[in-house]
C-alpha cells in the first residue's frame, strides 16, 4: 500500500512536530503536571519517554538492517530537569534520529516491532511510526498546557492508515467470525480491515460505500479517528454503524498470543 507522504514530508513533519511538542514544554507552568491522557505521567516525564525513545530509534535505525533487536542508545543518560536543558536536549535527541534517517534513506531495511503487518520493516516505515507517535505525543503536552490542537490535516490523513497498517493488520488468523470493518474520515477517505482466517488485511476503499456492505464501521474527521484508535478520546465519540462489538474484539485481540 502506497504511503500518502513521501519520504521527505515525513522527516519534515517529524521536525515540525516535535517543536510543537517543545512549545507546550516551554509554555508548561511546571514540568511536574500530570499529563492527563498519561496520567501516570508527569510532563517530564512524557519528554524523557519522547527523548530516550528518539536515541533509541536512532541507534537501531544506525545499526543496519541485520539488527535482531531495538538497540540501546549510545548514551542512554536521564534527561537534564532543568527546563532549558530539557528543551535542549529533546531537540538533541530528535536530531540524531532525523540524521540516522537522512543517512539511512528510507528504503534500507531496519529492525522493526509490528512482526506480521502490512507495514514494510523499513527506515520509510518507521520514520512514518515516529511521525505519527510524536504526534499523538504533541497533543498530550499540548492538552497539559490547556491548548490541544487537532493533528494537521495531512498528518491525521496519514496516522490513520498508518496506525490501522501497522496495529491492525496481520497474518495470525481472526479468532472470531470473518468481518469487514470500514473506517471513514469526513475528509473523503476510507480503508476496509478484512478480518479472516488468513488473518487481517487493510485496503483503501476507492469511495466511501462501495463494494459489499461492511460489518461494522467508525466515521469522524481524520483526527478524531487517530485520537480515537490511540485512546486520547472515547472510541465511541465517533459515529460507530453496525456490529459495534467487533471493535470490542479487536481491541482485546492479542495476536501475538
Amino acid at each position: 500500500m502506497e504511503n500518502t507522504l513521501d519520504f521527505p514530508d515525513l522527516l519534515r513533519l517529524i521536525d515540525e512536530r516535535s517543536t510543537a511538542f517543545r512549545a507546550a514544554v516551554a509554555a508548561a507552568p511546571s514540568l511536574d503536571v500530570r499529563v492527563p491522557t498519561c496520567p501516570e505521567w508527569t510532563l517530564f516525564d512524557l519528554v524523557q519517554h519522547l527523548g530516550q525513545g528518539r536515541r533509541a530509534w536512532a541507534a537501531t535505525i544506525a545499526a543496519g538492517p541485520d539488527a535482531t533487536a531495538k538497540s540501546a542508545p549510545q548514551d542512554d543518560s536521564s534527561a537534564p530537569r532543568e527546563r532549558e536543558a530539557l528543551l535542549a536536549w529533546l531537540a538533541a535527541s530528535t536530531q540524531e534520529m532525523l540524521d540516522a534517517l537522512r543517512e539511512a534513506g528510507p528504503d534500507r531495511g531496519c529492525w522493526v516491532w509490528w512482526g506480521t503487518s502490512q507495514s514494510p520493516r523499513t527506515c520509510g516505515a518507521v520514520a512514518r511510526h515516529q511521525l505519527h507517535e510524536i504526534a499523538v505525543h504533541t497533543y498530550d503536552a499540548q492538552l497539559t498546557v490547556g491548548a490541544p490542537q487537532p493533528l494537521p490535516d495531512e498528518v491525521a490523513l496519514d496516522g490513520v492508515e498508518e496506525f490501522l497498517t501497522t496495529i491492525c493488520t496481520t497474518t495470525v488468523a481472526w479468532p472470531h467470525d470473518p468481518a469487514k470493518v470500514d473506517y471513514h474520515s469526513t475528509e473523503g477517505r476510507s480503508w476496509r480491515n478484512g478480518l479472516s482466517a488468513d488473518g487481517a488485511r487493510l485496503d483503501r476503499l476507492p469511495e466511501p460505500g462501495t463494494g459489499p456492505t461492511a460489518d461494522a464501521s467508525a466515521r469522524g474527521t481524520a483526527n478524531e479517528l487517530v485520537l480515537g484508535f490511540y485512546g486520547r478520546i472515547p472510541f465511541d465519540s465517533l459515529k460507530i454503524e453496525g456490529n459495534g462489538h467487533i471493535f470490542d474484539q479487536l481491541v482485546a485481540w492479542d495476536p501475538e498470543q
